[in-house]
């Protein structure tokens, strides 16, 4: 044989063996989405809070501090983030739209994992819910918890009952849930409900959860299969209940929060604000310091209650010597508005309704306490993933690796991201770049400079002096709305 033949030979035999020891060896996953968290994280710098387990996982990994959701709502969303795919590519822009209908046979994140050899599980939420889930095709076991019931919704049922018999009878389902409206904060439901719980971190939902990702890995489930294991975090959506240790942690009184100005919406478009804000007791254009102080700690202590939770999963996989083994990803499919420009919830395109914290751990990828400013959207996740475990992703993903900036937190992001919302038939959109966010509306547009002003209080889309930046504004959201219509393959999107 030639010298220069067996070169080659042996070039090709290292690469094969490279390749086989490296599919032997694929790196875990542990995927963990929280469900409607904002930025109030230590890691995000706000430093009204604190979260060690965010903290201990930005440590060793890296923070990317400008990450967006593509639509501010949980269904669409997540279909987006397991898709790789923009709202209107999957067809899925309400909570009730299935992507199995909107969009038949697209492969999610975890559908490929579980293709491609790795053991995958699920508890808590993932998809929106249990009927949009698709079971087995994606998952090895998939499980899904409710809290127990609280000391003070027991009584109330007993209360309840004792005037109107059961509260299962079908004639009483409707008096039911009035009544528990009335009965206490905490029984409230969605309506939303907040307040102590009454009840031990493991009788939360989110207790459960942690507990089943414990046993899983004490169990070794997997096998001798890498595992992709996605850990739903119900908290902070609402209600927002948790054990009463965690409210203590928050006076109500030292809370700090910024008032918008009282005729902010005298200067925004209409169709920017959604009517949520009335279902939480207030009203339009009015500070209620009393009743804003009261959810807001409330949401903070749902905050440090899961960051306890997932700081559990941690010290399980330390200890069951997996950390080095596994790739973490800790996020929220959205932000959440607690009365900034007079907004409760979300479906709004203000910064602390789309924007959420990211950290992501990549053992031998990421440098300790590295942090990206880059611009990126939750849709980078897929293909992320799917680089660093060396699985094949569908041909038609929209969204682009971090694999750069996780190697390097000077690598630049994208130079502008996208979110969509709804209202109507209508969409409302808007683009982020570095400095500035613009959104278009059926009514009107908005400009904001989130370096002066990043509470955007000031829309500047009506100023002279920035006509030519809101031409450029256009342009990009002009383009990320092209890109994000249809993905090839498509048999159904929404049009703009």
């Amino acid at each position: 044989m030639k010298r220069s033949t067996l070169h080659l030979y042996l070039v090709c035999l290292t690469a094969t063996c490279a390749f086989s020891l490296s599919a032997d060896k694929r790196p875990n996953v542990m995927f963990i989405v929280c469900d409607d968290l904002n930025t109030h994280v230590s890691t995000s710098d706000y430093s009204h809070i604190h979260t060690p387990a965010f903290e201990k996982l930005a440590s060793s990994g890296m923070t990317f501090k400008r990450a967006y959701c593509q639509y501010p709502v949980c269904g669409p969303s997540r279909a987006s983030f397991l898709s790789g795919l923009y709202p209107e590519s999957t067809g899925v822009t309400d909570n009730n739209t299935d992507m199995r209908d909107a969009r038949p046979g697209t492969v999610t994140m975890p559908q490929a994992f579980k293709e491609q050899g790795y053991w995958t599980a699920a508890t808590g939420k993932v998809f929106h819910n249990p009927q949009m889930d698709p079971g087995e095709l994606v998952w090895n076991e998939k499980t899904f918890f409710r809290n127990d019931e609280m000391p003070i919704e027991a009584e109330a049922r007993k209360a309840f009952e004792a005037e109107h018999g059961s509260v299962s009878g079908r004639s009483n389902r409707t008096l039911w849930k009035e009544f528990q409206l009335t009965y206490s904060t905490q029984t409230r439901g969605q309506a939303p409900g907040y307040g102590p719980s009454g009840l031990e971190d493991h009788q939360h939902r989110d207790g459960k959860n942690v507990a089943q990702v414990i046993s899983w890995l004490d169990q070794r489930s997997f096998g001798a299969k890498p595992f992709f294991i996605a850990v739903g975090i119900h908290k902070p959506h609402v209600p927002f209940l948790a054990p009463e240790a965690y409210f203590e942690r928050y006076p109500r009184e030292e809370l700090s929060y910024v008032s918008p100005p009282a005729d902010f919406w005298d200067h925004a478009p209409k169709t920017a604000m959604v009517k949520r804000y009335e279902g939480f007791g207030f009203e339009l254009g009015v500070e209620n310091d009393g009743l804003r102080r009261e959810y807001m700690q409330a949401y903070h202590a749902c905050i440090s209650f899961i960051d306890a939770q997932i700081g559990a999963i941690f010290r399980k996989l330390r200890s069951a010597d997996l950390w080095d083994d596994t790739i973490i990803v800790l996020t929220s499919d959205h932000g959440y508005q607690l009365g900034e420009h007079f907004m409760w919830g979300k479906v709004t395109l203000f910064e602390i309704c789309n924007r959420v914290p990211l950290i992501i751990r990549a053992p031998g990828k990421t440098k300790p306490n590295s942090v990206s400013q880059g611009l990126t959207e939750l849709v980078d996740l897929f293909p992320t993933l799917a680089e660093l475990c060396g699985i094949t992703t569908p041909g038609d993903l929209q969204g682009r690796s971090l694999v750069p900036q996780l190697t390097d937190a000077e690598a630049p992001g994208k130079k502008a991201v996208y979110t969509v919302v709804t209202r109507g038939q209508k969409f409302g959109k808007a683009i982020r770049t570095k400095r500035w966010r613009y959104a278009r509306w059926p009514d009107g547009e908005e400009l904001y400079d989130l370096a002066a002003d990043p509470e955007e209080h000031v829309n500047l889309a009506g100023k002279e002096s920035h006509a030519d930046l809101l031409e450029t504004m256009r342009g990009l959201l002009n383009e990320a709305e092209t890109k994000a219509r249809l993905s090839k393959n498509s048999e159904k999107g929404v049009e703009p």
